[in-house]
């Protein structure tokens, strides 16, 4: 998961009001009982001490959320403001409501869809549009005009007629290189994981064939769907949802496997960690490449103490001291290192609760090859 979307949250100092509201019920009262559950997480916000105005800011704005078309909302609000408001495309269990000096963003990991986007090109011998899909929706990503002449061939064997058709063909080839080029860039500026290819059976090959080979690895032709209006089909949107799964479970793979073989190494050396104390380090020095956490791990709700800035978190209260912060505050470790993820830009993976998954709920890869202390192991 890319954290980049919870920026906003980790630009102002706290202390923030972080709310979970599942769907209203589909009854008669719905707007009603809308109502009594945003008043009722707001009266609870206030005797936790949460501030008058953060707490009108909030019942204000999901008094309007779309949480009846949506399985659920996310709001997190701070100095008398909603900074963000998500829906979510799981459903929280139930409504809940925390004030502390960070945003609570770990329930994001089970209820955010944290398979990678996919981009669809969808092509023919004119051009091709490209839609960027999330799981959420898909929003346009760009498109590319080509030459739209000459594109039709002819029947006829004469000599003028043979040497248009060879100007058709140019075309297609002419048109398939320039899309392959957008294609790419489309690619690298998305932030895409994988891309569908689907649209004209002759012009998509012609694409495919030249792409770079990092993103012919990555793509998928599909005979489903097409450029022109209305030629979408619920097999195209599910074979855009297989390969958004299909890159998910070998990036998990991948990542687990460099996880267990970095924990076999020591010292210098050493390429990954798990355990609070010595992620806590790790994160310190900005030394996080991704972060791995199992939702329900013991770990992520354990007391850490964390100042205001990312890099200011530790196992101890009295550590803040010598980082530059005398008031430090309590934090769970799931909250702090997942603010330290997303301003030092490291993935983040959500791991099944299966054997291989960090010990605790929490583990790491490393950047660089910088020594983590004894202490920290």
């Amino acid at each position: 998961m890319e954290l980049g979307f919870l920026s906003p949250l980790f630009q102002q100092p706290g202390p923030w009001a972080s709310v979970y509201l599942p769907p209203a019920t589909a009854t008669e009262d719905a707007a009603k009982q809308h109502e009594l559950t945003v008043r009722s997480v707001c009266d609870d916000l206030a005797a936790r001490g949460a501030d008058r105005d953060t707490c009108e800011a909030l019942r204000q704005r999901l008094a309007g959320a779309r949480a009846d078309r949506a399985p659920g909302v996310a709001a997190f609000a701070a100095g008398g403001r909603v900074v963000l408001d998500l829906p979510l495309p799981t459903a929280p269990g139930r409504p809940s409501a925390h004030w502390a000096a960070l945003p609570h963003t770990s329930p994001l990991l089970e209820l955010m869809d944290d398979t990678p986007p996919c981009l669809i090109a969808l092509v023919d011998r004119t051009g091709a549009d490209f839609r960027l899909d999330a799981g959420t929706g898909s929003r346009p990503a760009g498109s590319v005009e080509g030459e739209d002449w000459p594109v039709h061939r002819t029947a006829s064997a004469s000599w003028s007629e043979r040497h248009f058709q060879n100007s058709v063909e140019n075309t297609w080839e002419q048109n398939a290189t320039g899309i392959a080029r957008a294609l790419h860039e489309a690619f690298t500026d998305s932030g895409a994981g994988a891309v569908v290819l689907a649209g004209d059976p002759r012009e998509r090959r012609e694409v495919y064939d030249k792409l770079p080979e990092e993103v012919r690895a990555v793509t998928v032709e599909t005979e489903h769907g097409g450029r022109a209006p209305g030629s979408g089909t619920p097999r195209l949107d599910e074979e855009v949802e297989r390969t958004r799964h299909r890159l998910r479970g070998r990036r998990t793979e991948e990542i687990l496997d460099r996880y267990r073989t970095g924990l076999g190494l020591h010292g210098e050396r050493a390429a990954a960690v798990s355990g609070v104390p010595a992620l806590v380090e790790a994160a310190q020095s900005h030394r996080i490449a991704a972060l791995l956490i199992s939702p329900h791990g013991s770990d992520l709700e354990r007391e850490v103490w964390v100042g205001p800035d990312p890099d200011q978190l530790s196992t101890r209260r009295s550590d803040l001291q010598y980082l530059g912060e005398t008031s430090p505050s309590p934090a769970p470790a799931g909250d702090a290192l997942l603010r330290s993820a997303a301003v030092t830009g490291a993935e983040v993976l959500t791991v099944p609760e299966v054997r291989e998954a960090p010990e605790g709920g929490l583990g790491a890869l490393l950047r660089g090859t910088a020594p983590v202390s004894a202490q920290a192991r």
